[in-house]
């Protein structure tokens, strides 16, 4: 079992907890409350910094519900927070988007996160034909 070293920056959150048997994905909630009016973009801070071990990362994304809920989409998709990023004011942000006015409270569940390991070092060979199924060149039904 990996043990993370992680920093609150408020005692108005609830810890995080590994949730064992239901998901490895772990809820983040906001650390402040937000208001926000449609097109409003915020860094909306998640009271978290914590110190991942060397090759892994932290990959960020909201939950199924937040849009439901909140009305907002995080503009990067997919937050990406390599282990590099581990000091005492390295705290995590969801960039939010409003496509309509909403509220977040406080301790509010908006995105989520699990931590992988890094992509191996990679290389890459030109070739002029692949040996694999051809399947159309689009998606994964190949069709238009």
């Amino acid at each position: 079992m990996e043990k993370i070293k992680i920093k609150y920056f408020t005692e108005e959150i609830e810890k995080l907890a590994y949730i064992g048997g239901k998901s490895d994905w772990i809820d983040l909630r906001a650390a402040e409350s937000v208001d926000m009016k449609k097109g409003d973009f915020k860094l909306i801070p998640l009271g978290v910094a914590m110190e991942l071990p060397k090759g892994f990362e932290a990959h960020i994304v909201p939950r199924s519900s937040t849009f439901k809920n909140f009305g907002i989409i995080q503009t990067n998709h997919q937050g990406v927070i390599d282990s590099s990023y581990c000091g005492d004011n390295d705290q995590w942000f969801m960039p939010a988007y409003a496509l309509r006015d909403t509220h977040i409270e406080k301790n509010d569940r908006i995105c989520q996160f699990r931590i992988m390991e890094n992509q191996p070092e990679l290389e890459f060979e030109e070739v002029q034909s692949l040996k694999g199924e051809d399947r159309g060149g689009f998606g994964s039904t190949g069709k238009n």
